[in-house]
């Protein structure tokens, strides 16, 4: 089939059905562990921004994230009767913890931010994890998704639909997370290189030869140039539909502009030269958010985040959390079958020249390298979740792939039963058999092995955030922070405290709960070499920061892990 033919298929009644009740199911299951968790560390920043965006019409909390996804999040509590407090920026956790307490709505207010964020999610333990959570990165990976399917639709058609179309997508994903800027860059490179591949491999196929030329000529690459800079112009329509609408601040953005140029021309190469053009442009205010947001996330970039992986703690991360990171967080069956089935789906694509064949593989090969190579903020898997999707895809084309290799018939192809002679058949029977029995032992596994894939949906739950496959059997000595403990378990501790009658609690916690305004017993917040007795509760978070801090405590055995993250002690 070619590209064209596969990319205008059109999904069955059943299949569209189907897909409906798995987006509904995914849903549900995300919203298992709204009322389990306490707010994670993100939560109440993003609130925040959302909220005065919203009801004052700035948006002037942790810029390094733009609008869109924060008011998805922010339009529950708003409509519910949220406002913004002013609390003064950059910093926005403060703001976004005095609305989710100060009117005593905090679970309305936080289960209403988390509702935002279910248009976005799939059905894997790490993505369903994030879904549940009023922060960006599913709603990341959804919409630069879709922009990475509207740029391969786009390079197989070179229409100026599909372009504009393109344009939309890519702005839309800009504009929910910065991360889309990279990802979407570095894929047009792949996949522009995987198109033009296979259209040289249809071209020196002999049964190509009589096929029209017109894809390789020079007028159809003008007008994939003319389509990319459609394409640029029609993704500014988001970013002022994201940006623009609000109160004029002129101060503000002349502030965070002269900020963001004044970073760039302190740094060396391509973006010193870009600081060098932003100084003699003129912008509108818009663009100049825009840039802002996008130069702050290159100077946290720059100057790294402490991070923890396999025992140590690092500031600019390692080239192979990624690889780590999906080793262990991914459930088995799909770690196994995701990427031999996009190989497999690659090799047939490059046999027929199909460029939408050959697309997933490389995508995931270019967004992990890219990851790999550049990123030096390695605080969890949530910022490559746009992989899974392409993994699932492989997955699901190895399992049709056996499934139509178990079922298939008997005899040889093209063969006739009918024309096999009597002692043929004798002989070729007994063996037949056998193969008889090894399809249904292979039917067997196979179903078994969806099964696992499937169990791990009710087995995670509700802690799909803190989930770590099989082969992992104490995850906090590979990953922390938002892989495992995000803060998520505080009030866990609060009910398992209340049952156990505990009069006074030692703690060590990380995140931006307030505990002045948890239902807490009583807290001495225990500091770092500290020796106590009673009970003392310890989070991995605040353990992993600097392993000596509470390593006292290795000596005894918790009474119970609370939740998936914290440790509580009775020490006489």
């Amino acid at each position: 089939m070619s590209s064209t033919a596969l990319a205008g298929v059109r999904a069955s009644p059943l299949a569209r059905r189907a897909l409906i009740l798995i987006i509904l199911g995914a849903c549900v299951l995300a919203a298992g562990s709204w009322r389990v968790y306490s707010n994670t560390w993100d939560e109440p920043e993003h609130l925040a921004a959302g909220i005065e965006l919203l009801d004052r019409g700035k948006y002037e909390y942790d810029t390094e994230h733009p609008p869109l996804g924060r008011v998805f999040l922010a339009i529950g509590p708003y409509l519910a009767g949220a406002h913004s407090y002013g609390t003064p920026p950059p910093e926005g956790t403060p703001e976004g913890l005095h609305i989710l307490y100060a009117k005593g709505a905090y679970w309305r207010d936080l289960t209403l931010a988390r509702l935002g964020m279910l248009p976005f999610p799939v059905s894997v333990p790490p993505v369903l994890g994030h879904a549940a959570l009023a922060s960006l990165d599913v709603a990341a990976a959804a919409t630069t998704l879709l922009a990475l399917y509207a740029l391969q639709r786009w390079l197989t058609s070179a229409r100026l639909r599909d372009a504009v179309f393109f344009g939309l997508a890519s702005g839309v994903a800009v504009v929910t997370k910065f991360s889309g800027v990279p990802f979407i860059g570095v894929s047009l490179i792949a996949l522009s290189l995987v198109h033009w591949a296979a259209l040289r491999r249809t071209a020196l196929t002999p049964a190509s030869a009589g096929a029209p030329r017109a894809l390789a000529d020079a007028t159809l690459w003008r007008r994939r140039v003319g389509g990319l800079a459609l394409a640029a112009l029609v993704g500014l329509a988001p970013i002022w539909l994201a940006y623009g609408p609000r109160v004029a601040d002129p101060a503000g953005v002349a502030f965070r502009f002269n900020w963001a140029v004044s970073y760039l021309l302190q740094q060396h190469g391509p973006a010193h030269a870009f600081g060098v053009l932003l100084s003699h442009a003129w912008l509108p205010r818009e663009l100049k958010d825009l840039v802002n947001g996008i130069v702050a996330v290159e100077a946290h970039n720059d100057s790294g985040h402490l991070s923890y992986l396999l025992g140590e703690t690092h500031l600019t991360g390692w080239w192979y959390f990624y690889i780590v990171a999906l080793a262990v967080k991914t459930p088995i069956p799909l770690l196994l079958a995701g990427p031999v089935g996009l190989v497999a789906l690659a090799q047939g694509g490059w046999r027929r020249g199909d460029s939408w064949a050959l697309a997933p593989l490389a995508l995931v090969v270019a967004i992990l390298v890219f990851a790999s190579a550049v990123s030096r903020i390695n605080i969890g898997i949530r910022h490559i979740l746009i992989v899974y999707p392409f993994l699932a895809l492989g997955a699901a084309h190895l399992t049709v792939r056996a499934w139509r290799m178990l079922g298939a018939p008997s005899t040889a192809p093209g063969a006739d039963a009918t024309q096999v002679s009597p002692t043929l058949r004798q002989v070729l029977n007994h063996p037949l058999k056998h193969l008889t029995n090894l399809r249904l032992l292979g039917t067997a596994v196979l179903l078994a092995v969806l099964v696992w894939q499937l169990s791990t949906l009710w087995r995670a739950w509700p802690d799909y955030l803190p989930y770590f496959n099989e082969f992992i059997a104490h995850p906090e000595r590979v990953l922390v922070d938002s892989d495992l403990d995000w803060g998520q378990d505080l009030h866990r501790l609060e009910v398992r405290a209340a049952q156990l009658g505990i009069p006074h609690l030692s703690l060590a916690y990380r995140g931006t709960a307030d505990l002045r305004r948890e239902r807490l017993p009583p807290l001495h917040i225990l500091a770092p070499h500290e020796r106590v007795t009673g009970w003392v509760a310890v989070s991995e978070l605040a353990r992993t920061r600097n392993r000596s801090d509470y390593d006292w405590l290795d000596a005894y055995h918790p009474v119970e892990r609370v939740g998936k993250t914290i440790d509580l002690y009775y020490l006489p």
